[in-house]
């Protein structure tokens, strides 16, 4: 499926999904929104991972301000609500899904980036959230996600003072795990992407929909999910055969990279 603002292109068992709004810095839009949602809604079966990037210079510069609108507060909760259904598909959907982060990572596009579930950054992304400056707070999960990764402190002083984070700092605070060249984010998702492919299906579903939860839980609840999890997952066939085939000496063995 092609949506104007969205392309859908597989490659083999990998999805790329590129925000096509080049020349509005990837602005996300409503209806950019809502075709994002049915994208992850109608993956097909034979994806096993995904990488999400921008057309253009720019991962994706925020919230489309032009679509601003003077809504009461019950339509305000209600598009809020909306995109949180639309990015909750993208790190509680199907598979994997990597961000290939350049140029601009702003507002609403720091909210789609920090639903990936990794993050690869070139040399020339930036990230920054002028919600405050601009009157109004954050409505894609932010506020949930955005910590989750940097914290409250760094995110509070990002909105209050319009602090904005280079590659470099970005990385280092947390924002992406990966910082490549100028250039090369999109080469080292795939890559990332192909090889997270690889995995079983179920140890990817278990870091995907388990691990974050697991992680809000008190510890005496996480133990219990993580027991329930591990034993749904190693009674696979799929494990049973890797487990197999490690203790027959077919697997390559964890070295130093």
């Amino acid at each position: 499926m092609n949506h104007t603002d969205l392309q859908l292109e597989l490659q083999g068992d990998i999805a790329i999904i590129r925000l096509t709004r080049g020349a509005k810095r990837n602005a996300l839009s409503d209806a950019l929104i809502l075709a994002l949602r049915h994208t992850f809604e109608n993956l097909p079966s034979t994806v096993r991972a995904a990488v999400i990037d921008g057309e253009g210079p720019h991962f994706c510069a925020g919230l489309d301000l032009s679509e601003l609108q003077e809504r009461d507060a019950g339509q305000g909760l209600q598009h809020s609500r909306m995109w949180h259904a639309a990015l909750d598909l993208v790190q509680y959907g199907p598979v994997p899904v990597i961000a290939a982060l350049h140029g601009a990572v702003v507002g609403g596009g720091l909210e789609l980036a920090s639903a990936c579930h990794i993050r690869v950054a070139d040399a020339t992304t930036f990230y920054a959230l002028p919600e405050g400056s601009r009157g109004i707070f954050v409505g894609g999960g932010g506020s949930v996600r955005i910590p989750k990764l940097i914290g409250a402190a760094r995110m509070t002083d990002m909105m209050m003072t319009g602090r904005v984070y280079n590659a470099e700092e970005g990385e280092r605070a947390g924002f992406a795990q990966y910082l490549v060249p100028e250039g090369s984010a999109f080469e080292k998702a795939v890559e990332l992407a192909k090889r997270v492919a690889t995995n079983a299906p179920l140890t990817n579903y278990a870091l995907m929909h388990a691990l974050p939860r697991i992680a809000e839980q008190p510890a005496d609840h996480g133990f219990f999910t993580e027991a329930l999890m591990a034993g749904i997952a190693q009674s696979a066939p799929d494990a049973k055969e890797r487990v197999r085939a490690f203790l027959e000496g077919k697997a390559a063995k964890v070295q130093k990279t």
